[in-house]
């Protein structure tokens, strides 16, 4: 028995820029609150899903920016990421509190808070406003964001996941 053929997940699963936008300029009009977050999100892990679980509850739609494969190589290194975009999209996409997933290609989010011009900004709490990057600081004071912190499950980030498995006996 064979499997369906492997589609393009990411084109199915994630939203261009320009559809993002279309959806945040309906949901506004609609009055309602669209929430922004982003990240690589490799490794998908609980402590990742309860920062998304936390922050869609600080509006009506939570939007996730993912950074693409090339981005993440440029944040994280060249062994990143773990997991391809378009698989990173699927399992973000299928999660019940998240509304949409854009791929974007910069190490920053500037261009992309400016076209969404989110009502609420979230990061997790190991982040605090004086560690955001300055330049998306500015882009979300000029859209006149708020910016929120949830809760950081200590000991869930990818790297220390990625670290006990590295330390796991080689099964032969």
């Amino acid at each position: 028995m064979t499997g369906k053929p492997r589609e393009n997940i990411a084109k199915a699963f994630s939203t261009s820029l320009d559809e993002a936008v279309r959806f945040r300029e309906d949901a506004k009009k609609s009055g309602k609150t669209f929430v922004l977050t982003n990240g690589c999100f490799d490794l998908l892990h609980y402590g990742h899903v309860s920062s998304l679980t936390e922050a869609s509850k600080l509006g009506d739609y939570l939007w996730v920016a993912m950074n693409s494969d090339s981005s993440t190589r440029n944040l994280k290194g060249e062994n990143r990421p773990i997991i391809p975009e378009e698989e990173r999209a699927c399992l973000l996409a299928s999660l019940t509190c998240v509304s949409g997933v854009t791929l974007f290609e910069n190490r920053r989010l500037v261009k992309e808070i400016l076209a969404l011009q989110p009502d609420v900004y979230v990061k997790s709490g190991d982040y605090t406003e004086d560690s955001i990057d300055p330049e998306e600081k500015e882009a979300l004071r000029s859209v006149k964001a708020s910016i929120k912190f949830v809760p950081f499950v200590q000991g869930t980030s990818t790297t220390s996941l990625l670290k006990r498995i590295q330390s796991l006996p080689t099964v032969t």
